[in-house]
């Protein structure tokens, strides 16, 4: 089995806004913890051992309330408005002997043969839904995209899984795709017509025409034609 990042936590009888802020101060996260059947606990979390328990990417994380050690996850977390620090949590209890739905992220893994043609990877699906034990919960699952050849897609059938994990999500999900690159488009250029070439032309020549006849000089008065 694998191991968890233990959240180091302390039962807390006082509420209010004000003993919250004392705790944060103080580098506490106030918390709730919860299982059906079982009544609600006020507690408190280290600040950094918890920043550090997120980090590792784990869903699952161990604590010890009355002497036994417990699994539990995130159900929810508040974050203050402008400096994004987790302002409050509630955690979830979980048992090992209960199968549970998770979102887990995808990591691409190789290279597609397809690239090697000019073509463009694309992850269409960062996450998938799985179900298993919340203690072989995986932090990611990889898809080999070595084989995934130009103008080609693979789905959610080809994620490499373990035996303890199941697919939730249809089989034919698209993970990644590979489209060739697009072509680079010429500037067009205008032509003109046979037609209107012709016509543009006879144009022009009329013009000279009546230009060449506003120019010629007409016979004075009084002039005799020889």
């Amino acid at each position: 089995m694998a191991s968890y990042y233990k959240l180091t936590i302390e039962q807390r009888s006082e509420l209010g806004t004000s003993t919250a802020r004392s705790m944060r101060r103080n580098g506490k996260i106030p918390a709730n913890y919860y299982y059906h059947g079982e009544s609600n606990q006020n507690i408190a979390i280290d600040r950094k051992i918890f920043n550090q328990a997120v980090q590792s990417g784990q869903k699952v994380f161990e604590v010890e309330m009355n002497g036994e050690t417990l699994y539990v996850m995130i159900k929810d977390a508040q974050y203050h408005p402008v400096t994004e620090d987790v302002i409050h949590i509630d955690l979830m209890r979980v048992r090992r002997t209960e199968k549970m739905t998770f979102s887990i992220p995808i990591v691409l893994e190789g290279e597609a043969a397809g690239a090697a043609e000019g073509g463009l990877v694309a992850q269409v699906a960062s996450s998938i839904e799985i179900e298993c034990f919340p203690t072989d919960v995986p932090e990611n699952v990889t898809l080999d995209i070595s084989s995934l050849e130009l103008n080609g897609v693979m789905t959610a059938s080809e994620l490499n899984l373990s035996e303890d994990v199941v697919l939730i999500s249809p089989e034919d999900t698209t993970i990644a795709l590979c489209s060739p690159p697009k072509a680079e488009v010429e500037p067009e250029v205008e032509e003109l017509e046979e037609g209107e070439e012709g016509e543009e032309g006879e144009e022009d020549e009329s013009s000279e025409g009546s230009s060449d006849g506003e120019e010629k000089d007409e016979p004075e008065k009084g002039e005799a034609s020889e």
